[in-house]
């Protein structure tokens, strides 16, 4: 098979499908947009939403399956063998965690997010390969984009399925697209009643497994991206490879192809050249998985630091005495405490209906899946050389199965999931500077001539002299406020002050660097993560909060938790603010583009030449390879 030509976009074609395929139109005031304009809604946060899980029935159900996980599963043994055991499987499937998040009237069980999270924190916490295999169905295979943009036949015919646990997949990454959907290559043309497609995806998660596959491809027509429901069983789908990775061992996870494969028109999801849309408002809800099972590791990092610092005695204490421990478990707890809060609070905006989600989704998902990756790293640095054996050698050799290297390398693909952090704070930063765009975009687009330049100027200086100065005077009544917060309050003030602050600096950044900001990603990622650290602030906060006024027992204990973690957020906001301004950057660009242009590479000198030439790097299509290319690899590995 030949896969369709390799379409290479121009980087205005590149950006302009991006922006088609963005939400232009916001739902509403949302929190993290506004923090972004310099505005603290403490309405969209405060009260902080109840626990979830507390609902009989799903609480019934929350139990039986941690019974299972407890009793059925075995996740050294699934890591092991590289494979998910059909009785595991099966069992999933009987108890219906493959449609929690479907409505009862297609079968499933209906939970909320909050409660589907709420799970899948738990099951994150223990094996991380039922996670991906539970969360890439649910949360970006077919039940999330069929239960926004699908037809009611669509429901009908595929909801009961997959809630019966037909599994299924996503299928949008290909071997020439990573994240350009410009270069999307896989083709759909209709021919009568049916959909043609040819193509190959590459790492779709899921897909060894799928009955079902959401196809991201191109309408050979109109040129644009459309969404599509496909059954693998279908003539022409072949799993071409199963991919094999670092961590994550069973996830079932492929190349697949679509040589001349027919769907039926009716299979399309949503509107036709909708498709890129669908895929990014799917994957807004879809992120929130990672935060909660990001949380769950976390909580279990925690709990064998906490025994073994107990345990372990060095020069005659516990080791969790000497400080160099000591505050790292501090600092643990702390930042544990704020990425539950923080899932918490995103999936319960999430459930709220009616709220743009797309921002602080994609905040959750980067902030708590870079703090679970710095708590792992301290987790192994604490337990020292048993933290690097395998569970299986622990065990073999008389000592507690402590599975910190499988969950190490387990997690480290949480980081590029679903977005990697790279691409998250893109995103973010694209948002952020929607507002100016949209209010001086004429100013700094460079297709404008001068006259539009000018006659857009008075409706801009309108808008900015408005905007503008009450960023610095609103701070004269930020002095009284929050006094009923108690020990929190500073934090609060804080979280508004410095709102204040990122906007008038972003603004800054606009009028100094105008056309060429999309390229200063340094400015613009500094100020996504000062935003994500006062979202981070704001839920923990918030959350004590509502624990005080509910007379939680455990009140007075998660103060002390919140107030540490807002010190140390507030020093790392405080050097983000500073490094805006007083940074390497022009130098690191200097020394990039030198490395790139070959200018150090005598200083790759001295290693054993393994011949990895531009030739190397080249991407291609499994299906493109020739017999003869195949020979020269095996010749060249021999």
């Amino acid at each position: 098979m030949s896969s369709p030509q390799t379409h290479v976009p121009s980087e205005e074609e590149s950006r302009r499908v991006a922006e088609e395929s963005r939400e232009q139109e916001w739902v509403g005031r949302t929190f993290l947009r506004e923090l972004f304009l310099g505005n603290f809604l403490l309405d969209a946060i405060h009260p902080f939403p109840d626990e979830a899980g507390t609902r009989p029935e799903f609480r019934e159900w929350f139990d039986r399956l941690e019974t299972f996980l407890r009793d059925e599963v075995d996740p050294v043994e699934i890591d092991a063998s590289g494979e998910y055991p059909q009785p595991t499987v099966d069992g999933l499937r009987r108890l219906g965690a493959f449609g929690m998040k479907i409505p009862k009237q297609y079968g499933g069980l209906g939970f909320t997010v909050s409660e589907y999270t709420t799970a899948m924190q738990m099951v994150g916490s223990y094996c991380s390969n039922i996670s991906a295999l539970l969360s890439a169905h649910q949360s970006i295979g077919l039940p999330q984009p069929l239960k926004l943009f699908g037809t009611e036949d669509q429901k009908k015919k595929y909801l009961p399925r997959c809630a019966a646990g037909a599994i299924s997949a996503f299928a949008l990454t290909e071997p020439h697209v990573g994240s350009d959907p410009a270069s999307l290559s896989t083709r759909a043309e209709l021919q009568g009643d049916n959909w043609v497609l040819n193509g190959e995806k590459l790492w779709c998660t899921n897909g060894t497994l799928a009955e079902l596959l959401v196809v991201m491809a191109r309408d050979a027509s109109s040129g644009k991206i459309s969404c599509f429901i496909v059954e693998t069983n279908s003539p022409g789908v072949k799993i071409e490879h199963r991919c094999r990775f670092m961590g994550l061992k069973a996830l079932a996870n492929g190349v697949v192809s679509f040589k001349d494969v027919q769907v039926p028109r009716e299979n399309i999801i949503g509107e036709p050249g909708k498709g890129l849309k669908i895929a990014l408002i799917t994957l807004n809800t879809g992120r929130l998985t990672l935060p909660a099972t990001c949380t769950g590791v976390a909580k279990r990092c925690l709990e064998i630091c906490r025994g073994w610092s107990n345990q372990r005695a060095q020069w005659g204490v516990p080791i969790w005495k000497h400080e160099a421990i000591g505050h790292k478990v501090a600092e643990m707890a702390a930042t544990t405490f704020a990425m539950e809060s923080v899932s918490r609070l995103a999936s319960a905006m999430s459930d709220r209906g009616g709220y743009d989600i797309r921002l602080e989704a994609a905040a959750a998902k980067e902030w708590n899946t870079v703090r679970c990756w710095e708590i792992l790293d301290t987790t192994l640095q604490i337990r020292g050389g048993r933290g690097y054996e395998t569970e299986r050698s622990l065990q073999q050799r008389g000592e507690a199965a402590i599975p910190v290297e499988r969950i190490m390398r387990d997690c480290r693909i949480n980081l590029i999931f679903e977005g990697s952090s790279e691409i998250m704070h893109l995103f973010m930063a694209r948002e952020a500077v929607d507002k100016h765009l949209q209010v001086a975009g004429a100013i700094i687009d460079p297709k404008k001539g001068f006259g539009d330049k000018a006659s857009a100027i008075p409706s801009i200086l309108g808008h900015y002299a408005t905007w503008y100065p009450p960023l610095w005077w609103n701070g004269m009544k930020t002095m009284g406020k929050y006094r009923d917060w108690g020990k929190l309050r500073g934090h609060a003030r804080f979280i508004e002050r410095s709102a204040r602050k990122l906007a008038r600096e972003s603004f800054h950044g606009m009028a100094i660097y105008q056309a060429k900001m999309e390229r200063k990603q340094g400015f613009l990622f500094r100020c996504v993560d000062v935003v994500m650290e006062l979202f981070a602030m704001s839920a923990t906060v918030a959350r004590v909060r509502r624990m005080i006024e509910t007379n939680d027992p455990e009140a007075a204990r998660a103060v002390e938790l919140a107030d540490l973690f807002c010190r140390m957020s507030r020093r790392k906001v405080a050097r983000l603010f500073q490094s805006l301004w007083a940074n390497d950057d022009d130098v690191k660009n200097k020394v990039a583009a030198d490395v790139m242009g070959g200018r150090h590479e005598w200083l790759e000198k001295g290693t054993l030449d393994m011949h990895f030439d531009a030739e190397s790097f080249k991407t291609r299509a499994i299906t493109d390879f020739r017999p003869a290319e195949t020979e020269r690899q095996r010749s060249a590995a021999s």
